[in-house]
């Protein structure tokens, strides 16, 4: 049974620090258990941070990066060398520092990739390729992702899942396009709920007081198509990594000793 778990950091920077050990202590343990993990990273302030004290870590070394899968919750849909792209920041962050297996790298097209501007054909690509790398044991089109990590926006967003669109209704696809984003840019590449909900933990990691309603809205029970970051949840287990401005209207019930 999925269980949650909430834990708060006095500050940003600490959250950050704190949620690249756990990452690695997440991997080396599933690498040690069954060969290999894999882990779904995620752009925005918070993310990228978690990948930049990840590299700077002397713990770093104890993953095995070669038997590691790379994937990504969602994409800004612009070329490949822009700055808004999630996969450049990653690797600038961090991707680029470590000895990965290019072949393990799972980035979503560009829109000045083999697809062109053509984000239909963008997005069901990355379904596929999620497709060929899930195995008889995860029963169906998507891989059990053993990490996944999310942000969240302060409407309640999180990969590229906004409040009330189309994406959020979406139960069969386990990628979909994304257009008219209420915050820019427009485009993009998105895994749905269901995809997400395959990943064994999936971490919510965001911090400030403007993520504070959201935050206490999704731990409280709201419903996804009004709050998609609701509905986003691991099979094993949902973590919130947050800081004391993204905690600061939670109930008695959710608010932990502050780490």
């Amino acid at each position: 049974m999925s269980k949650t778990e909430v834990v708060v950091y006095a500050n940003a920077e600490l959250l950050a620090a704190a949620a690249a050990a756990r990452l690695v202590t997440r991997l080396v343990d599933v690498q040690a258990a069954k060969g290999s993990a894999s882990v779904v990273l995620t752009g925005g302030g918070t993310g990228i941070a978690v990948l930049r004290e990840l590299r700077d870590s002397a713990a770093r070394d104890a993953i095995d990066w070669s038997r590691l899968d790379v994937y990504w919750g969602d994409e800004r849909f612009v070329p490949a060398d822009s700055d808004e792209r999630n996969e450049k920041q990653a690797r600038e962050a961090l991707l680029d520092h470590v000895p990965l297996d290019p072949a393990r790298v799972h980035a979503m097209a560009a829109s000045d990739g083999e697809f062109g501007d053509d984000v239909d054909s963008a997005a069901a690509a990355y379904a596929q390729v999620l497709a060929a790398n899930a195995g008889p044991e995860d029963h169906g089109d998507v891989p059990s992702f053993d990490v996944m990590l999310l942000g969240l926006g302060g409407e309640g967003h999180t990969a590229s899942v906004f409040p009330e669109s189309p994406a959020v209704y979406e139960t069969e696809r386990s990628v979909v396009p994304v257009r008219n984003c209420p915050k820019p840019p427009p485009t993009r590449v998105s895994l749905t709920l269901p995809a997400i909900r395959r990943a064994r933990d999936v971490w919510l990691m965001t911090g400030g007081e403007a993520k504070a309603d959201a935050v206490a809205l999704a731990l409280s029970g709201a419903g996804e198509v009004q709050l998609p970051v609701a509905g986003a949840r691991g099979h094993r287990r949902t973590l919130w990594l947050l800081d004391r401005g993204a905690a600061g209207k939670l109930t008695k019930v959710y608010q932990p000793p502050t780490a």
